[in-house]
């Protein structure tokens, strides 16, 4: 199995759900899950200005409701099974998949801790005039339930003013060009983003892992934070991506401004 990274940060070129089955149960402290959103439908969006295809690969299509329910169930049983007691999961979605990875999650008896609203300052217009624009994408957070203590860091989140909480609305822009310099991948997230969910939720030195790695924004975020990251990638081009990306990153750089900083959220 070609692996890519470095110590501490690796990730596998390997489908998903084949990769976890020779993961351990229950060694791994958080799931950060970016699947695909089966957006690729012969629709339209506005790129540059202009419309265009959207169409992400077929690794984004739509196998049918009841296919893609299947998938979801699939991955997710994997990923749940390689979670601590303690530890928990990130799911990322639009209302195409969000609902599936909801209802199976609280199949599987998850509790659900938070639905986060990830709320787009810039979004791209709606193309064809048909519905409301499109400003914003949903993270369940979600714990194995049963008494568990889940790890949350009120402190380092927070502000040390009682009255500003951070709230389950996140206003995060999307992803900025400094982040796009090695290349390029269709569904990558904000580094912002997934940060917060990983200094939320994790401590150091814990085990992040992510099955669709995608460009490696889970695998930089964690070494960011001084977490050990693993991750699932199919496609090569992307698992090369991640490699550089995570290779450019500082360990730990992110704990010191923190830390320099004060307890707050980026």
């Amino acid at each position: 199995m070609q692996a890519f990274g470095e110590p501490g940060a690796m990730v596998y070129l390997a489908d998903c759900v084949d990769f976890m089955k020779i993961i351990p149960s229950g060694s791994v402290d958080m799931v950060f899950a970016d699947p695909p959103y089966r957006l690729s439908r012969g629709g339209v969006t506005v790129k540059y200005g202009r419309l265009a295809p959207v169409d992400k690969g077929s690794w984004d299509r739509s196998m049918g409701f009841a296919g893609d329910h299947r998938f979801n169930v699939r991955w997710l049983k994997e990923a749940c099974r390689i979670l601590k007691p303690e530890g928990t999961i990130w799911v990322t979605g639009t209302h195409h998949i969000i609902f599936s990875l909801g209802f199976a999650l609280q199949t599987m008896q998850l509790k659900l801790i938070n639905q986060i609203t990830w709320a787009k300052p810039d979004p791209p217009p709606n193309a064809l005039h048909t519905a409301f624009t499109h400003a914003h994408e949903t993270l369940l957070w979600a714990s194995k339930g049963r008494g568990a203590r889940h790890t949350f860091n009120y402190d380092l989140i927070n502000s040390r003013d009682p009255t500003a909480q951070v709230s389950s609305v996140w206003s995060i822009p999307s992803v900025p060009k400094r982040e796009k310099l090695h290349g390029y991948h269709p569904t990558q997230k904000p580094l912002r983003l997934v940060r917060r969910a990983i200094l939320a939720s994790t401590r150091e030195g814990d085990l992040v892992f992510d099955p669709f790695c995608g460009s490696g924004t889970t695998g930089v975020a964690a070494k960011e934070l001084g977490r050990f990251f693993v991750g699932a990638e199919k496609e090569e081009e992307y698992a090369e991506l991640a490699e550089l990306r995570i290779g450019a990153a500082e360990r730990g750089g992110v704990l010191r401004e923190l830390s320099d900083l004060g307890a707050k959220d980026d």
